[in-house]
C-alpha cells in the first residue's frame, strides 16, 4: 500500500480505456480518441506522432519504432518493425577507408532511412478504425500553434544544444538557445508534413517534395541517401518472442530490437532468490548488474539484423542462462565482460493504450540519442535520427554496416500475461538500460509484490561497462555496499530511464502507472 505522507503517486484505475505515456497532453489526446471511437491502435498512433512535437528531443517522424499489439476478442499478439534501413550505397568500407573506426554520431552516415511515419500508416489502415486525418490532428495542430515546454523536456533541451547541426538550429532553438520550461514552441514545417503525411498517407512523407527535402539535405552533407531509398522504405509485420517470470509471460519483439536481451535476464534471474533479498539493498543491485553484463555481452555478440544472422535461439536457451548465471559471484564484481562498440543511448518516448474491447498496444519511438543526429531537413525541419550509429565496422560481426541493413536496436516495447489473460503493455526507455528496466519493473511485481505506480518508482541502478549509475535515491550505505564489493559507483547521472505500463486486475480494471521521471502520467476514463 502506498504511504500517503511521502511523496508519490497513485495508481490510476479506469474500466473503458487507459493511455499511460510519458507526457500529458499526449496521454490525454490519446484517450481523447478513445472517447471519440477510435480504438487502441488509432489512439497509440495519435499520442506517439504528438509525442514527437511535445517532446521532440526524444522522438519525431524521422525516426523509428517497434510495437506489439493484441486485438480485440483475440488471445495472440502481433508485432510491427518500423526500424529503418542503411542508404544502399552507404558500405562499412567507405568509412573506414574514411579514417572511422565507429560510425560517427552526428553524421549523415548515421542517419538510416526513417521507417516509423511507415509503421504509422500500415498499422492505421490495417487495424485502425478512425483514419490518419483523424488521429493526426492533434499532433497538427499543437505543431501549428505551439506546445508549452515541459520540465524534463527543457532540462534536456538545455544540455543538448551542442548537438545541433546548423540545419537544426532555425527549427530547434531561439536564434541559438533553447526555450525556456513553460514557454510556448512551434514546430510550423512539421506540422506541414504531418498534414500531407493525413492527406496522403505515406506518400506524403516517402515521395513528392518532403521527401526531395530529407535526400538533398542528406546529400548536401556528404550522405549517400537516395530518393530510392525512401521509397523503398518498408515496416514489416514479424512475430513477437517470449519468455516467463513468476506468473507473467514476458512478450517482447524480435531482433533486430535487443528484446531477447530482458528474456534471457529473466531466465538468469530465475537462478536467484531475488524474493528473500532487499528490493533496494546491496545484493539484489548487485546481483542485477552482474546479470546485465553478462546478458548485454551476448546480445552484442549475438543480436543483428536477423536476414543477416538471427541469434533468438541461443539468446533464449536455459542453457545460456544458466552458463552465464555460473559465472556470477555475490561477493565480488566481473571485470572480464567484453566493452561494446556500438553506440548507446537515452532518448526515447513510449506509449501504452489499452481500449474498452481490451485491444492493447505497446509501442515505442525513437530517434535514437538526445535530437538524433542533429541534422534536420532544410525546408520543412525533419530531424532526423542517428540509429546508423547502433552498428559496428568490425569487419565480419553480425552488426557490421551493409548497404540496406538494419542496425541492432535498443528500443523494446514490451507485453506482461497473466494466465490466459489479456497481454497488456510494459515499456521502459532509457536506451540500453531497457532490457535491464523491463525486468527490473517485472521482478518489484513478481517478488515483492509492488503494485504496478511502485514498481516504477523504485530507485534504480545500471551496469554500464565497469560503471555501475546508481540513482541517489538509494541509501548511502548500500552505496557504500556496492563500492565494497568492487563496483565503480557513479551518482552523476540523470535519471534512469522512464517507464509506462498498463494491467488488468481480477474485477476488470485497467491499472495504469507512469514513471515520476518524465513528465507524463496515465489517464483513463
Amino acid at each position: 500500500m502506498r504511504d500517503f505522507y511521502s511523496k508519490g503517486r497513485s495508481t490510476i484505475f479506469a474500466e473503458n480505456g487507459m493511455c499511460a505515456t510519458s507526457h500529458p497532453i499526449a496521454a490525454q489526446a490519446a484517450v481523447d480518441v478513445l472517447k471519440d471511437g477510435g480504438n487502441a491502435m488509432d489512439a497509440a498512433i495519435a499520442g506517439a506522432v504528438l509525442l514527437g512535437i511535445c517532446e521532440p528531443q526524444m522522438t519525431g517522424i524521422g525516426g523509428d519504432c517497434f510495437v506489439l499489439f493484441s486485438p480485440a476478442g483475440r488471445d495472440d499478439v502481433l508485432a510491427m518493425n518500423g526500424s529503418g534501413r542503411a542508404p544502399v550505397d552507404l558500405t562499412a568500407d567507405k568509412l573506414r577507408e574514411a579514417g572511422h573506426d565507429k560510425v560517427p554520431l552526428r553524421d549523415p552516415s548515421a542517419v538510416t532511412i526513417p521507417t516509423a511515419i511507415d509503421a504509422f500508416c500500415t498499422l492505421s489502415e490495417d487495424w485502425g478504425k478512425l483514419g490518419l486525418d483523424r488521429i493526426l490532428q492533434p499532433a497538427i495542430q499543437y505543431a501549428r500553434n505551439g506546445i508549452a515546454v515541459a520540465p524534463r523536456v527543457g532540462y534536456d533541451w538545455s544540455n543538448l544544444l551542442d548537438t545541433f547541426h546548423e540545419t537544426a538550429i532555425p527549427f530547434f532553438t531561439n536564434n541559438g538557445s533553447a526555450p525556456a520550461t513553460g514557454t510556448r514552441f512551434s514546430y510550423p514545417g512539421q506540422a506541414e508534413v504531418i498534414e500531407k503525411i493525413a492527406a496522403q498517407g505515406r506518400d506524403g512523407f516517402y515521395s513528392g517534395d518532403v521527401c526531395v527535402d530529407m535526400v538533398e539535405t542528406l546529400r548536401s552533407l556528404g550522405g549517400h541517401h537516395t530518393e530510392d531509398d525512401f521509397a523503398n522504405a518498408r515496416a514489416e509485420y514479424t512475430n513477437p518472442i517470449s519468455g516467463s517470470y513468476g506468473k507473467y509471460e514476458l512478450i517482447e519483439h524480435p531482433p533486430n530490437g535487443q528484446g531477447a536481451t530482458a528474456i534471457l535476464m529473466a531466465n538468469m534471474l530465475k537462478n536467484f532468490d531475488i524474493a528473500s533479498l532487499d528490493p533496494f539493498g546491496v545484493e539484489r543491485a548487485h546481483i542485477e548488474a552482474e546479470i546485465s553484463k553478462l546478458a548485454y555481452d551476448a546480445r552484442n555478440r549475438l543480436i543483428a539484423d536477423p536476414t543477416v544472422t538471427d541469434g533468438t535461439e541461443r539468446m533464449l536457451s536455459t542453457e545460456l542462462a544458466n552458463e552465464l548465471s555460473a559465472l556470477i559471484s555475490k561477493t565480488k564484481v566481473n571485470k572480464r565482460v567484453s566493452e561494446i562498440t556500438e553506440a548507446v543511448h537515452k532518448d526515447t518516448v513510449y506509449i501504452s493504450v489499452v481500449d474498452r474491447d481490451r485491444m492493447s498496444v505497446s509501442l515505442i519511438y525513437s530517434i535514437f540519442h538526445g535530437f538524433g543526429s542533429g541534422i534536420a531537413s532544410r525546408k520543412y525541419g525533419v530531424l532526423f535520427q542517428n540509429r546508423g550509429a547502433g552498428f559496428n565496422l568490425i569487419n565480419g560481426h553480425p552488426n557490421e554496416l551493409k548497404p540496406g541493413k538494419r542496425p541492432m536496436h535498443t528500443i523494446i516495447p514490451g507485453m506482461l500475461r497473466e494466465g490466459n489473460g489479456n497481454a497488456m503493455p510494459l515499456g521502459v526507455m532509457g536506451g540500453q538500460y531497457q532490457p535491464c528496466g523491463h525486468i527490473r519493473v517485472l521482478s518489484n511485481l513478481v517478488d515483492y509484490g509492488m503494485d504496478i505506480q511502485a514498481a516504477l518508482d523504485g530507485p534504480r541502478s545500471f551496469a554500464e561497462g565497469d560503471v555501475l549509475n546508481v540513482e541517489p535515491s538509494y541509501d548511502p550505505t548500500v552505496v557504500q555496499g556496492l563500492s565494497d564489493l568492487g563496483h565503480d559507483v557513479n551518482q552523476t547521472m540523470p535519471p534512469i530511464g522512464g517507464a509506462q505500463a498498463i494491467l488488468e486486475n481480477s474485477d476488470g480494471f485497467l491499472v495504469g502507472g507512469s514513471d515520476p521521471r518524465k513528465d507524463g502520467c496515465a489517464i483513463g476514463y
